[in-house]
């Protein structure tokens, strides 16, 4: 991101400040364990906020779907790969040996710290032994190559990112395993009002991903929900316009709600609600009830 605000012309000198979340210390209690939202970015966000910094960047599948009064998103960078993949220790499946999810053994164990891949593994492959799996990407790698899981499914675009695509065994299909919402997408936070900031930082948003990105969230929004819910989106620009298509599923796979919207690109607001509409009442309300009943 410093380097991006670098290489504008006549770009801001820009210095990286590390800031460590509640998210990032807690590595021994499942995500839809922990108590709250925000674990993510709350420290950076009060960081912008009480001006030690002056932006902060954040994957924007951990930001809220409502920011904290008085920051706003100047920007939303291109997508990168928003697909899920899988990455299989030697033993179980060479990489690039699998063509499906069903190619691994019965019984395998697959770490996850996601309940929307819990349960869409679950629906897939309800054999499967699926284990929570916390940490950076290079510590799950590891617990991998260590041999305490068969598989792990994570984000394409942070293995890429990382530089480690020759570790991917297989691209889990959108048909089948729909994204978190915003998963690839970069967001920067500025202040409110802060004219000069805004202006360098806008020059970094890209149009496309933040339509679908804000159909996305207002999906997301729509059905109050966060990391704690199994909901997946993904929005496409195609010719028609954007096209936004969501699931709901159940803890367990066993039900789950799926459909798609097509509009205009200025209406994905509209776009993401009403899609979380009709699936609410196609049977998604009843499911996500239950899931709170469960947890509280």
């Amino acid at each position: 991101m410093a380097s991006a605000l670098r290489a504008l012309p006549a770009g801001p000198d820009a210095d990286l400040v590390l800031i460590q979340t509640e998210g990032d210390k807690i590595q021994d209690v499942p995500l839809s364990g922990v108590q709250g939202k925000a674990f993510f970015t709350k420290e950076i966000e009060e960081a912008l906020l009480g001006g030690d910094v002056d932006v902060a960047v954040h994957s924007l599948k951990d930001l809220a779907t409502v920011l904290p009064e008085g920051l706003e998103l100047g920007a939303i960078m291109e997508r990168e790969d928003a697909r899920d993949v899988l990455l299989c220790s030697s033993s179980v499946a060479p990489t690039g040996s699998l063509s499906s999810l069903n190619d691994l053994p019965e019984g395998a164990r697959v770490g996850t710290s996601s309940l929307r891949r819990r349960a869409l593994l679950a629906r897939g492959r309800p054999d499967l032994d699926i284990g929570d799996l916390r940490g950076n990407v290079p510590t799950r790698v590891r617990k991998l190559d260590e041999g305490q899981y068969d598989a792990v499914v994570l984000a394409a675009a942070g293995v890429k990112r990382l530089g480690l695509e020759h570790r991917i065994s297989f691209y889990l299909p959108l048909d089948e395993f729909l994204p978190a919402v915003s998963q690839g997408a970069v967001a920067v936070q500025t202040r409110s009002g802060d004219a000069p900031v805004s202006r360098w930082v806008g020059a970094l948003d890209h149009s496309k991903t933040r339509a679908t990105t804000t159909a996305e969230r207002a999906f997301l929004r729509t059905l109050e929900g966060g990391c704690q819910i199994p909901v997946g989106a993904i929005g496409r620009v195609e010719e028609r316009g954007l096209r936004l298509r969501g699931t709901i599923c159940s803890l367990d796979g066993t039900r789950a709600v799926y459909g798609e919207v097509t509009g205009r690109l200025e209406d994905a607001e509209f776009l993401g609600q009403s899609l979380a509409q009709d699936l609410e009442a196609r049977g998604g309300r009843s499911i996500l009830d239950e899931i709170k009943g469960v947890g509280s």
